[in-house]
C-alpha cells in the first residue's frame, strides 16, 4: 500500500496536486454565445450608421477633410496606444510566465488551482488582459486627437515666458501633449506592474503562505511573509525603477505647470513658485532618479532594504521640500513682504493678461471730468449722434414682435432680439432685427408628417428702426409680414436653418410633384390662399438611396424614414443639425462660438453671422476667467459648464446660410497663432479676410462675449501699476442691471455714439463700470463695433475723476423712480387693474461733455394673453436733471432748458400706425391725471395733519384721497 505522502526522488515532499476544477454545466452556452454575437452585431451596426451618416454630412458641406483628418488621427492614436499597452502587457506577462518556478512548494489550495488554470490557459489570459487594457488605452488616445493635431502643427507665438524662457506655444500646444504622453506611460507601466504581480502570485513566485503536511498526515497552513523568487524580484524591481523614472520626468514637467496654474494672487509664476516649489520639484526629480537606479541595481543584487529605504526617504523628502518648505517661504517671507517680493511677477502677469485678452492697446482717459450741469443748446455738437440713441429695447420688445409679426402660432422669435445696421435711403440706420422661425412645440398636430415634412421652415427677417416708433407706440417696421415687404429685399427669405430649429426635416421631391411644405400661411402677396413649397436648395444629405435611409432611420431611431414612402422619395434630402452654433461646432470643433448668433439679410439672402473664438487656458502667466460667469448677464444666461480660459481671440467670423445651411469661415485675426495652427491642420477651410463680401462686412460687428470678457478683466487689469494692483485700491465691477429682476449684471449695448473729441458717431458696443462695492460711476467703456471701419476694435475708456461723484445705473434708476414728474406720468399705469409700465434698458451715452442716461418706458394695457408692450415715454437724466417725455426730443429739451440744441430725428418718420393715436392724451386719461394729482395733494395734506396730531383732518383728507383714486381708476376704464 502506497504512502499517503510519497517522497520526491530528491527527498523533498511532493506537493499534493490540486483537485481539478469542476466543470460548470453549460446548457445555455450556445444561447449566451448567440446573444453576445447579436450584441456585438448591434453595436457594430449602430457605430457604422453613425460613422457613415457623419461622413455624408461633412461631405455635403464640402468639409470632408475635417471628418477624415480627425478620424484618421484618432484611429492612429488608438492603434499606437493600444499597441503599446498590449505589447507591454503581453511582454511582461510572458516574462512572468517564463519566470515561474519549475518546482512548486506548498501553497494555499486556491492558489494551486489558480496556478493550474494559469498554466493551462495562460495564452488566453494574457491576450484577454492585453485586449481589455489595450482598448481602454486606445480610447484615451482617440480622445486626444485634437491635442495631437495642435501639437503636430504648432505655430510659435513669438512671446517668451520670462521665467522658463519658453515660447507661449510650448504651454498652449506642447505641454498638454507631453502631459498626455507621460500619463499614458504611467498607465501602461502601472497596469503592467499590477498584472505582473498577479501573475507571479498565480505562478507561485510570490507567496505569503505555504502548506505543510505533518508526519501524522495533518495539513497546516503557515505564513511565509514576502517570499519572492529571484526572477520575480528582478522583474518587479525593473518595473518599479521605470515607474520612478517616469515620476522624475513628471516632477520635471510639473515645473512648467506653475506658469498656467493659480497661486495666491493670480494665474502664473509667483515668488514662492520660482524660489521654492520649482526648486523642490528639481530636488524630488533627482531623488527619484537615484531611487530608480537603486531598483535597477536591485534587479541583480535583490537586496530590498536599500531601495525600499530610499523610497521612504524620497517620500519624506517630498513632504518636506514640496509641502513644508514652500509653505514656510510663503508664510514667513512672501506674505510679510508681499509687494516687494511679488512686484516683478505682478508686472509680468499684468502684461501677459492684457496681451492674452487683446487689451494691450486699450486707450484710457484718466480723470475724465464730466459735465453735470445742463444748459440750453448743449447738445448742438452731438447733433449727428442723437438719432443713434436706440429707443427700442431688444431685450424687452420680443413679445411685441411676437404679437404683431408672428402671423401664425407655429412661428416664433428669439426672446432677446438683435441689433444690426442697414443702409436705408443712403444712410446707415440702426435696427432691431429678428428671424421668424418655426416653433416645433406649437405645431397644431405634431404627427410625424407635419413635424418633419410640412412645417419645415420659417420665413423672413423682421426689422424695426432702433430710434423710432409709431404714434401708438408700436415699432416702426423696416421689414415685416409674409412674404416680406419693406426696405429689405429678401429674395431668399425661407429659414430652414435657425436658432430654434431643433428637429430634422425631410425636404425635396421629384420634378412635377405637388409641393407639401407650408410656405406662406396667408397665401402669398395676394393673401388669397395658403401656399406650399418644395425645397430647391443645396442643403442636406440626399436620402434617395434606400440603404442611406435605413442608416438614418437607425441613427435617429425613427423607422418612418423607411416606412413613409409617400413623403420620403428618390429626391428627398435630410436636413439636421440645423442650429447655426451646432453646425459651426461640428465643422470647426477647434472654435468656440459666441453665445449670440444673429440674422442678417445680405444680397437678398437670410444668413446667420456667428463670431467664433480660439481659446486656451494655458497661456503662460495670464489670469484665468470663467467664460460662463463672464458672459452671463441680464440678457444672456448660458447653460454651459464652467470653462476657465486665459487666452481669447475673435479669430474667425462664420456665416451660415439660412436656406441651405452652408458654413463659410473667414479668418478675422489672421495673426493669431492658434488660428494659424489649425489652418495648417485643415488647409483651405478658413478663407482669407479679404474674401468677405462688402455687403456682408457691413453687418459684422464686435462680438458681445469678447467684450464681456474684456470688461470683466478690466475691472482689475485696467491698472498697470503693480502696487495698486496688489493693494486692490482701484477695483471696478460690472453693475447689476437695475431694470432686470434679480442680481444680474447689466448687459452691454450696441448703439451709435460720438466719443468725446471725435467728429462722427460710430456703431459701438458700450458698458459702464462702478467702483468695487459702490454705486457711483467709475468708468465708461466703448469699442468700435463696426467691422467695416478702419478703427474696428478700438477700445477706449473714460475713467471718471474722483473729485466729482456721478450717479451709477442703480442710483439713476432709483432717482428716476422717485422723481415726481416721472411718478405723475406713470401713476395711471401703476394702478392695480389698469395698464402696467415697464422700464427698458438704461442706456449711457457720452454727450454734451457729460454722460446722459436714457431709458424707454413701455406700457401694456392688460395682462391678458394678447397684450403686448408699446413704447409710451422716454426718461432722460443728465447730472441731477431728470425729465420724462412722450418723445426723446421732448425729454431732452426739458432737461436742457427748453432746447437741447439738436434734433433726435423722431419727427422725421412717417405715421404708419394702422390705428392712429391722438398726440394729446385721451379725455379719460386727462381726467384721471387730474384726479390723481388731487389725490396726491390730499395724501400730502393727510400726512401734514398727522404730524400735527390732527386726527380728524387726517381721516378726512385720507378719505378724500381714496375717493379721488377710485374716480381716476373709473375714468381710465
Amino acid at each position: 500500500m502506497s504512502s499517503p505522502n510519497p517522497r520526491h526522488p530528491s527527498g523533498r515532499a511532493r506537493e499534493p496536486r490540486p483537485a481539478p476544477a469542476a466543470r460548470p454545466s453549460q446548457p445555455s452556452g450556445p444561447l449566451v454565445r448567440i446573444m453576445a454575437g447579436l450584441g456585438v452585431l448591434l453595436l457594430a451596426v449602430l457605430g457604422f450608421s453613425r460613422l457613415w451618416t457623419d461622413w455624408l454630412w461633412f461631405k455635403q458641406l464640402d468639409v470632408a477633410q475635417v471628418f477624415q483628418t480627425r478620424l484618421a488621427t484618432g484611429i492612429l492614436l488608438f492603434g499606437i496606444c493600444s499597441f503599446l499597452m498590449a505589447a507591454s502587457v503581453v511582454g511582461n506577462l510572458v516574462i512572468a510566465h517564463r519566470l515561474r518556478p519549475r518546482t512548486r512548494t506548498g501553497g494555499l489550495p486556491a492558489l494551486g488551482q489558480a496556478r493550474a488554470l494559469f498554466d493551462a490557459r495562460h495564452r488566453a489570459a494574457i491576450l484577454s488582459a492585453a485586449l481589455f487594457f489595450g482598448v481602454l488605452s486606445g480610447l484615451s488616445g482617440f480622445a486626444q486627437r485634437d491635442v495631437f493635431l495642435a501639437w503636430r502643427h504648432a505655430t510659435p507665438f513669438g512671446t517668451v515666458d520670462p521665467w522658463f524662457e519658453k515660447d507661449a506655444a510650448f504651454y498652449v500646444f506642447d505641454y498638454p501633449w507631453w502631459r498626455f504622453v507621460l500619463g499614458q506611460a504611467f498607465w501602461i507601466v502601472g497596469v503592467s506592474a499590477f498584472l505582473v504581480a498577479l501573475a507571479h502570485l498565480a505562478t507561485g513566485a510570490l507567496q505569503s503562505f505555504q502548506v505543510v503536511t505533518t508526519p501524522g498526515g495533518q495539513t497546516l497552513v503557515t505564513r511565509r511573509p514576502g517570499h519572492l523568487s529571484a526572477q520575480a524580484q528582478s522583474h518587479l524591481s525593473v518595473l518599479a525603477g521605470v515607474l520612478l523614472l517616469l515620476y522624475a520626468v513628471d516632477c520635471w514637467l510639473d515645473r512648467f505647470g506653475y506658469s498656467i496654474t493659480n497661486n495666491w494672487l493670480f494665474t502664473g509664476v509667483g515668488y514662492a513658485d520660482l524660489h521654492s516649489r520649482v526648486v523642490a520639484k528639481n530636488i524630488v526629480a533627482m531623488i527619484s532618479v537615484l531611487c530608480a537606479v537603486l531598483f535597477f541595481v536591485n534587479a541583480r543584487l535583490r537586496r530590498w532594504s536599500v531601495p525600499v529605504v530610499a523610497v521612504v526617504l524620497m517620500l519624506v523628502s517630498a513632504v518636506l521640500v514640496q509641502g513644508i518648505y514652500p509653505t514656510v517661504v510663503q508664510r514667513f517671507d512672501v506674505q510679510p513682504k508681499g509687494p516687494a517680493r511679488e512686484r516683478s511677477y505682478i508686472e509680468q502677469n499684468i502684461a501677459a493678461t492684457r496681451t492674452a485678452y487683446g487689451l494691450h492697446g486699450v486707450e484710457m482717459t484718466e480723470n475724465y471730468d464730466v459735465t453735470t450741469t445742463a444748459s440750453a443748446g448743449q447738445l448742438r455738437a452731438d447733433a449727428e449722434a442723437l438719432p443713434g440713441i436706440r429707443l427700442i429695447d431688444p431685450g424687452l420688445i420680443g413679445p411685441t414682435f411676437e404679437q404683431l409679426q408672428q402671423v401664425r402660432g407655429y412661428y416664433s422669435f428669439a426672446d432677446v432680439l438683435d441689433v444690426d445696421r442697414y443702409t436705408i435711403d443712403g444712410k446707415a440706420t440702426d435696427a432691431v432685427v429678428a428671424a421668424r422661425e418655426i416653433n416645433a412645440d406649437e405645431i397644431p398636430d405634431r404627427n410625424w408628417t407635419n413635424l418633419h415634412t410640412v412645417y419645415t421652415h420659417g420665413n423672413g427677417v423682421v426689422a424695426a428702426y432702433g430710434n423710432r416708433r409709431q404714434a401708438n407706440g408700436e415699432p416702426e417696421w423696416i421689414s415685416r409680414d409674409i412674404p416680406t415687404v419693406g426696405a429689405l429685399e429678401e429674395t431668399q427669405s425661407r429659414i430652414y436653418f435657425g436658432e430654434r430649429t431643433n428637429t430634422y426635416a425631410v425636404v425635396g421631391a421629384p420634378e412635377g410633384s405637388d409641393p407639401v411644405e407650408l410656405d406662406t400661411p396667408g397665401g402669398g402677396r395676394s393673401g388669397a390662399n395658403e401656399t406650399r413649397n418644395t425645397y430647391d436648395g443645396k442643403g442636406g444629405v440626399g436620402i434617395g438611396n434606400p440603404l442611406i435611409r435605413a442608416l438614418y432611420a437607425i441613427r435617429f431611431g425613427d423607422p418612418n424614414l423607411v416606412l413613409s414612402t409617400g413623403r420620403v422619395n428618390s429626391a428627398s434630402r435630410l436636413l439636421y443639425d440645423r442650429t447655426p452654433r451646432e453646425r459651426l461646432q461640428k465643422v470647426a470643433p477647434w472654435l468656440t462660438p459666441d453665445s449670440d448668433a444673429y440674422p442678417a439679410v445680405v444680397d437678398g439672402r437670410v444668413v446667420w453671422i456667428v463670431d467664433a473664438y480660439t481659446t486656451s487656458n494655458r497661456y503662460p502667466n495670464s489670469n484665468q476667467v470663467d467664460l460662463r460667469q463672464a458672459t452671463s448677464d441680464s440678457q444672456t444666461s448660458t447653460l454651459q459648464q464652467p470653462r476657465p480660459v486665459n487666452y481669447l481671440r475673435n479669430s474667425v467670423k462664420a456665416v451660415i446660410d439660412a436656406g441651405d445651411g452652408n458654413v463659410q469661415l473667414y479668418a478675422w485675426d489672421e495673426q493669431d497663432p492658434i488660428l494659424r495652427t489649425w489652418q495648417k491642420v485643415y488647409p483651405g477651410q478658413v478663407k482669407s479676410k479679404k474674401e468677405i463680401p462688402a455687403s456682408m462686412l457691413e453687418h459684422m460687428r464686435y462680438p458681445s462675449d469678447l467684450f464681456k470678457v474684456q470688461r470683466e478683466v478690466l475691472t482689475r487689469y485696467h491698472s498697470t501699476n503693480p502696487d495698486t494692483w496688489f493693494q486692490k485700491s482701484d477695483l471696478w465691477e460690472v453693475p447689476n442691471d437695475p431694470v432686470a429682476p434679480g442680481a444680474r449684471k447689466e448687459a452691454p449695448n450696441y448703439l451709435s455714439i460720438r466719443w468725446p473729441g471725435d467728429q462722427q458717431p460710430v456703431f459701438s458696443q458700450t458698458s459702464v463700470l462702478v467702483p468695487k462695492g459702490r454705486e457711483t460711476l467709475g468708468a465708461y467703456m466703448a469699442v468700435n463695433a463696426d467691422a467695416s471701419s478702419s478703427d474696428y476694435g478700438r477700445l477706449r475708456i473714460l475713467k471718471l475723476s474722483d473729485r466729482k461723484q456721478v450717479a451709477g445705473p442703480g442710483q439713476t434708476f432709483n432717482a428716476i423712480g422717485s422723481d415726481d414728474a416721472v411718478a405723475t406720468k406713470l401713476r395711471p399705469f401703476m394702478m392695480q387693474g389698469s395698464a402696467q409700465a415697464h422700464f427698458g434698458n438704461l442706456l449711457t451715452i457720452p454727450v454734451g461733455g457729460g454722460l446722459l442716461y436714457v431709458t424707454p418706458v413701455y406700457t401694456q394695457q392688460s395682462t391678458t394673453s394678447g397684450a403686448y408692450l408699446v413704447l409710451r415715454f422716454v426718461v432722460v437724466r443728465f447730472g441731477e436733471q431728470i425729465s420724462i417725455g412722450t418723445t426723446l426730443q421732448e425729454a431732452l429739451d426739458t432737461v436742457f432748458k427748453g432746447d437741447a440744441g439738436a434734433s433726435t430725428g423722431e419727427g422725421d418718420q412717417p405715421q404708419t400706425s394702422k390705428t392712429p393715436a391722438p398726440s394729446a392724451p385721451a379725455k379719460g386719461e386727462q381726467a384721471a391725471l387730474k384726479l390723481l394729482d388731487e389725490a396726491s395733494k390730499a395724501f400730502a395734506a393727510a400726512d401734514a395733519a398727522l404730524k400735527k396730531g390732527d386726527l380728524a383732518t387726517y381721516q378726512k383728507q385720507l378719505d378724500l384721497a381714496r375717493r379721488k383714486m377710485s374716480a381716476a381708476e373709473t375714468a381710465l376704464k
